[in-house]
């Protein structure tokens, strides 16, 4: 195969800004870049003598290279984003982030309601945030549920109660939904309170409440100074673990950053109207020999301009690694149509924010080439045991029901990084005979691998979560789909003993042989750590499955009462428990329920 001819190639490259996409000999988009002088970078990888150990693997597969030119260093900076996003080339550094950002988002109803936002913002109201993780929300709501009792209740929930709920009576929830409990006057107060809060203005929060307080201590009303007192003394606890003193109420990102034997972690932690809201560390996906600055620029970019998770971008990027930031700089200021600073090394509290966040990079840096090191050591060790020459991906397969209830399947899968949680999934069974595990070991494997695979996703294990009976049975089915496959996957079954203790499993082949693991083998704590990952999924869809039936099973056995008018019932009292404790004349003002029907539904949920 003729090489790629760089001299014609370089010959038509203008020197303007732009991007670039190398190619290999399959047409795979292998690499990304972009530059201020096209002509000037791209000749740059061309050189006989080219120190970097990575670009000369990467210029070794080079079939073709396309140029975009554009009109600006910045539009060059946004396209390479896209591209990478896009084509995930092997050579650029990857920073796997695919989740959405959590907000929370007050809406515009008369009583508003506060809660978790995800996506994209359609619903009316407002939004704080992003969170770094849904987290850190649900810490900020549970604290704010405390200082301010706003409802969190679902919509459906809040139309249709004709009492307050347990929320109320706890003291954390104000009750708008029952009449003549809070004025609406009230309810805005403490509406407002929160969008302050939210927005750092606690002491505006305060400064209203200690005059509310001196009001009503005035005017005799000691149980209601009482109430504005213990609000003061938990926001100004609250003060103490979230205010940061020392900035000036900019929007803060603080960046620590590690890196070593092939693994980079940066730890993000979010600072936002003088609010820590939380902290994250990613680890991004780096090829081999690839430099410091690279992979810290190549995750500012990917992060910063990666606006369809809903991430703003701050006033301030604070670091303590020192790297050419005149270009994103510039990009993020355009995007954000204000100032955008990069701070190195700064003093006083954000200095030890930054001190902070470096500790916590390399932190999880260690933790995680440890876990990695150990999942290796793991895997050369059941290789080892089970005389295989690699393994690089292994499933595994359980089965989960009470007495024959909602029979539901579970599959988990491991590669040499450990648990692939994205590609878990269950399965519900049905059209056997309740508690027949054998039928229902056999129709998920028949689900699971009658279908097309991609080579890469053909396991090297298949364990099955049980005996010689669930394994051959499972073999029958398996066995009429591999003919096909590049190789076939050891099939082995993990019977738990008598005992049913970690450590005295008995692993079955199809041969019939049966062998053990010392109980310290590293080998065998791979096996019980994929069996145990894929119990509790195949438990926790089971759980769910059986909360669903029951939750209306009362309900489906009485005559008159269908889908529409169970919904109706649950929608309106609000909720099952509800239910159980509402009168007849309660149930009969429900749509569609006339007071005979009201009479068989009270009898039926109170002698049911």
């Amino acid at each position: 195969m003729p090489s790629f001819d760089s001299k014609a190639f370089l010959k038509s490259v203008t020197h303007q800004p732009g991007v670039y996409r190398m190619y290999n000999a399959e047409a795979d988009v292998i690499y990304v870049g972009k530059a201020k002088d096209l002509k000037k970078r791209l000749s740059s990888y061309f050189r006989s003598n080219v120190p970097s150990e990575k670009t000369k693997a990467l210029v070794s597969h080079i079939h073709q290279v396309d140029v975009t030119v554009t009109h600006s260093e910045t539009e060059a900076l946004i396209l390479e984003h896209n591209y990478i996003k896009q084509y995930l080339p092997k050579y650029n550094v990857l920073l796997r982030d695919d989740k959405s950002y959590p907000y929370i988002f007050i809406s515009q109803h008369k009583h508003p309601r506060i809660s978790i936002h995800r996506g994209v913002k359609r619903k009316k109201g407002e939004y704080f945030g992003p969170y770094p993780d849904s987290g850190a929300v649900r810490e900020s709501l549970h604290l704010i549920q405390k200082l301010f009792p706003i409802r969190q209740c679902e919509d459906s929930v809040y139309a249709n109660r004709h009492r307050p709920c347990l929320m109320h009576q706890i003291g954390r929830c104000l009750a708008p939904c029952v009449k003549g409990i809070v004025s609406d006057e009230e309810y805005k107060e403490q509406t407002d309170f929160i969008r302050l809060f939210l927005q750092g203005k606690d002491r505006q929060v305060i400064q209203t409440l200690v005059e509310q307080m001196d009001i009503a201590s005035q005017s005799l009303n000691f149980e209601k100074a009482a109430i504005i007192r213990d609000q003061i003394q938990a926001m100004r606890r609250v003060q103490e673990q979230q205010y940061v003193s020392d900035d000036s109420g900019d929007d803060l990102d603080v960046l620590g950053f590690a890196i070593e034997n092939g693994l980079a972690c940066v730890h993000l932690l979010m600072i936002r109207q003088g609010k820590i809201l939380g902290s994250r560390s990613f680890f991004p996906k780096i090829p081999a020999n690839t430099d410091k600055e690279e992979v810290f620029l190549s995750f500012l970019t990917q992060y910063y301009l990666n606006h369809t998770q809903g991430r703003t971008i701050p006033n301030r990027v604070v670091t303590s690694f020192e790297f050419n930031s005149d270009s994103l700089e510039a990009a993020l200021t355009e995007l954000s149509g204000r100032k955008v600073i990069f701070q190195l090394n700064p003093k006083g509290m954000k200095g030890r924010y930054l001190k902070l966040a470096d500790t916590n990079a390399l932190t999880a840096l260690t933790s995680k080439s440890n876990h990695k090191l150990t999942m290796y050591q793991r895997f050369k060790q059941l290789e080892e045991a089970l005389v295989l020459s690699s393994i690089q991906r292994m499933e595994c397969f359980d089965i989960s029901h009470t007495m024959g209830e909602k029979t539901v399947a579970s599959c988990v899968v491991f590669n040499q990084e450990g648990p692939v949680k994205s590609e878990y999934r269950r399965y519900n069974i049905s059209g056997i005979t309740g508690g027949d595990d054998y039928a229902a070991m056999a129709q998920v494997l028949e689900r699971r691998y009658s279908k097309q695979l991609d080579i890469d996703k053909i396991p090297d294990i298949i364990f099955i979560d049980g005996g010689k009976g669930q394994l051959n049975r499972a073999y029958e089915v398996i066995s009429k789909h591999w003919e096909d496959w590049p190789k076939q996957p050891l099939l082995l079954g993990i019977a738990k003993g008598v005992t049913r203790k970690h450590g005295l499993e008995t692993l079955v082949k199809i041969s019939g042989e049966e062998f053990s693991m010392p109980s310290d083998s590293p080998a065998l704590h791979l096996i019980q750590h994929i069996r145990d990952e894929s119990h509790n999924h195949a438990i926790g869809g089971h759980r769910a499955q059986r909360a669903k039936v029951r939750k209306t099973s009362t309900l489906q056995n009485i005559d008159g009462v269908g889908p529409k008018r169970r919904q109706a019932l649950l929608q309106y009292l609000g909720g099952l428990q509800e239910l159980k404790s509402a009168s007849v004349e309660e149930i009969a003002k429900v749509p569609g329920i006339s007071h005979s029907l009201a009479e068989k539904i009270h009898d039926a949920l109170k002698h049911g």
